[in-house]
């Protein structure tokens, strides 16, 4: 083997891939395009939610902005336990080009994280070019930018595994400890592909352990290293994988059913999307994208966005894997196998249900139930194929690598010409031949390239080491730059999201945050409901500081889902999904929202076909949107002076209040514990409600009542939540199904509800978990233990 260190060659690599880095990333840089959908509808406006709580000396632990209330602490998706938190805490108002320079810096590290691994091995420097290049802008890399999480995971991943295998090979406890608070990082906000690397990197441990000659003294030996590691992981990751658990067991999707995952497979179909980058159309924006999960496909299987299925690393990687691994069988080198077998796995995983593995997977690994969508396992799949494509590059460099198979280069062009076959024979059957011919000519005249550059690195690899890496940096970012570079999915222009911007132009934001200005003190806090705006509009109360009673996110309380109807999100005005407890607009429980204002791109009588004539008043026509105002609305704090029982979970289901009045009685699911106050009825009752303080996780009441009674806050009951009536604690009581109450005695008080998420979660975790129940059809804990 060769000694690539000798050479002196990295610091060029180094370079060549940053220059290369710069190359790729510049259209989102300069500003040209921004990164679209998951990435502005979800992740911008939780990084400007993050900044604008930072800023304004709030805590970003809970958010008031979306869905009645929500723990952004327990979400996996608030970027609070990401390295985002620097851009929150940098930028009060961060530009959409610092959450995509956030995003590229992500895959720059990863890509410099390979390079090291490489280095620290001794393999040539032009394998680890191939190999950071490949896995910073290949397949889901490149195709799925827009989920952010699981860039921060892959992208933290690939630096795990540099400081694990450093730790390992060096017996080193520092390296050891950084790679453990690297991959408690990568955990800390748990996705798929943060899961199935947790796995790969354990299988990696016991991989290096078992190949030993003593297997049980190098394991003792490793012992220190690997503890201290864990420990430091278990510090990042175990609080807020624990706030998770929690919430993800009283979401609308505690787990996920294998029939429900298995429809996010991989149609084995988009594997031939890594030889020939655009066979489906899915860059090319006059082709109308016809792949797997498209309406010329399959219409009734829609799970799959035409970007999930991309697996395009690049023409030469592709030469090397086949042309090299497959061939020659030096993929199963000792030296590069334990990635191999992970990338056989990782497609068989992403398969899904296309293979009877999936359901193994499912039922015997721990987490997978959690997650749906094997798809996301493409990550990994794109990332293995560069990092063995890259040591199949350094054995090429190395020397002329040994030919196991009499004819080598003739099962080499065989295997090439089955794929374009294949390609050609599904391109026919479904009808696309002429929206398929571009790509199949771009991607052969491709592969004739890479298969000289491999020849080249063949020859003179081993003597013109910079050559070679810069002929290789070039054709990989050429070829990647026009098989993976900025598209409908990845790249859309800056100028489509101006109403992202806190100090936007746009006349509906502007009109809706002008009516919701109140004075101060007032007990009104009204909220919005943006209906059918388009994709990115459901989380704009994040980023404009109102309280939108939907959102978009897959994780919401389920009584929020169930009594609401919040789906994931509710870009189409014909997604709005009523239920039995607000079946209208015109409903007690909208009303009991403090829902004041709707905005939809139609009629409203599109949207609610049981409103009648005068039940809501349009009050604005926008560029965007019909404007209307539901004067019922009611305020957010409210002082009532009675209290009945009422069957929450029946209520849910049937919509059917019993006969009261919610100013003057609130509905309790159980009695307060306690001595009752016993509201004594006074002909003459008077009480003043002041809203003395409304932050994210500190809500301050200020009530004047000659009569004993309960304060309602209209905001969503979560058992996190502590209050006090001055300064001494009491009990927040679930009211009116999802919203907070406290007992207050006659006179004047001070009321603090505050979200105290650390103690609230030791509590919990402290009680038994319940038996699970399952209501109409959705598996969810039984009754949760009341704080």
């Amino acid at each position: 083997m060769i000694n690539c260190q000798k050479h002196h060659n990295y610091p060029a690599a180094f370079l060549l891939f940053a220059l290369c880095w710069m190359t790729l990333s510049s259209p989102w840089l300069g500003g040209t395009v921004t990164i679209p959908y998951d990435a502005k509808a979800h992740f911008q406006a939780q990084l400007q939610f993050l900044a604008t709580a930072l800023h304004t000396g709030q805590s970003p632990f809970w958010t008031p902005n979306v869905f009645g209330g929500s723990p952004q602490i327990a979400d996996p998706q608030s970027l609070i336990f990401s390295p985002a938190i620097v851009i929150a805490y940098l930028f009060p108002q961060p530009s959409l080009v610092v959450l995509d320079a956030y995003v590229l810096a992500l895959l720059g590290s990863a890509g410099a994280s390979v390079i090291l691994f490489f280095r620290d091995r001794g393999w040539h420097p032009i394998g680890a070019m191939i190999a950071a290049l490949g896995y910073s802008f290949g397949a889901s890399a490149a195709w799925r930018i827009q989920h952010v999480g699981q860039i921060k995971s892959y992208a933290m991943f690939a630096m795990t595994l540099w400081l694990l295998a450093r730790a390992i090979d060096r017996h080193s406890i520092l390296s050891g400890v950084l790679a453990g608070l690297s991959a408690g990082l990568m955990m800390a906000e748990p996705d798929q592909v943060a899961l199935l690397a947790a796995y790969i990197l354990v299988a990696y441990v016991v991989a290096h352990i078992v190949r030993q000659p003593r297997p049980l003294l190098n394991a003792r030996h490793l012992a220190p290293v690997l503890i201290s590691g864990a420990i430091a992981g278990i510090f990042v990751a175990a609080l807020p994988l624990a706030l998770t658990y929690l919430f993800v067991a009283e979401t609308s999707r505690p787990q996920i059913d294998l029939a429900e995952a298995v429809r996010g497979s991989l149609h084995p179909a988009s594997l031939l999307t890594a030889a020939i980058g655009d066979l489906y159309g899915a860059m090319d924006p006059h082709v109308e994208y016809w792949g797997p999960y498209s309406t010329s496909w399959n219409p009734n299987e829609l799970t799959l966005s035409q970007n999930m299925s991309q697996l395009y690393v690049g023409a030469l990687p592709l030469v090397l894997l086949v042309g090299v691994g497959l061939t020659r069988r030096i993929a199963w080198s000792r030296e590069i196998m334990f990635f191999t077998v992970a990338l056989v796995i990782m497609t068989a995983y992403a398969l899904g249900g296309f293979t009877p593995l999936y359901a193994l997977f499912y039922w015997a690994i721990p987490g997978v139930s959690f997650f749906r969508r094997p798809a996301d396992a493409t990550f990994l799949v794109g990332g293995l194929m560069a990092i063995v494509s890259g040591y199949l590059a350094h054995r090429v460099a190395a020397g002329p690598a040994p030919q196991k198979l009499g004819r080598p280069h003739a099962t080499e062009a065989c295997l090439f010409i089955s794929l374009f076959a294949l390609a050609l024979a599904i391109t026919i059957w479904m009808g696309h031949v002429s929206d398929a011919t571009k790509p199949i000519v771009v991607a052969a005249f491709g592969l004739i390239a890479a298969r000289i550059l491999v020849h080249f690195i063949e020859r003179r690899g081993g003597q013109s080491v910079l050559a070679c890496l810069t002929a290789v940096a070039a054709a990989m970012t050429l070829d990647l730059r026009i098989n993976n570079g900025p598209n409908e999915s990845t790249g859309l222009s800056v100028n489509r999201y101006d109403f992202m911007n806190p100090n936007c132009q746009n006349t509906t934001i502007r009109f809706l945050k002008a009516q919701l200005d109140q004075p101060p003190l007032s007990p009104r806090r009204d909220r919005v409901e943006l209906v059918g705006l388009g994709f990115s509009w459901p989380n704009l109360g994040l980023i404009h500081g109102f309280d939108h009673v939907l959102g978009y996110n897959p994780l919401r309380m389920e009584v929020v889902s169930k009594a609401i109807g919040a789906s994931d999100s509710i870009a189409g005005w014909e997604q709005r999904q009523f239920t039995p407890l607000f079946p209208s607009y015109r409903s007690t429980f909208a009303d009991m929202l403090g829902l004041r204002y709707i905005a939809a791109p139609v009629p409203i009588e599109q949207v609610d076909k049981r409103l009648l004539p005068g039940d809501l008043n349009l009050i604005a026509r926008t560029a965007d949107a019909f404007v209307y105002e539901n004067p019922r609305a009611f305020p957010r704090v409210m002082f009532v002076s009675d209290w009945r029982l009422a069957d929450f979970d029946q209520l849910v289901e049937t919509g059917k209040w019993p006969p009261f009045d919610p100013r003057k009685t609130v509905l309790l699911d159980r009695e307060p514990s306690g001595p009752t106050l016993q509201p004594t009825l006074i002909a003459n009752h008077q009480s003043e409600v002041l809203l003395a303080k409304y932050e994210n996780t500190v809500v301050e009441v200020e009530v004047t009542t000659n009569q004993a009674g309960f304060v309602v806050q209209n905001s969503a009951w979560h058992p996190w939540w502590r209050a006090t009536v001055d300064d001494k604690p009491v009990e927040i009581l679930k009211a009116n199904v999802m919203f907070r109450a406290v007992q207050v005695p006659a006179g004047k008080h001070r009321v603090r509800f505050e979200f105290e998420p650390i103690s609230g979660a030791l509590a919990e975790l402290s009680r038994p978990r319940p038996k699970t129940t399952t209501i109409s059809g959705t598996k969810r804990a039984a009754k949760r233990p009341k704080a």
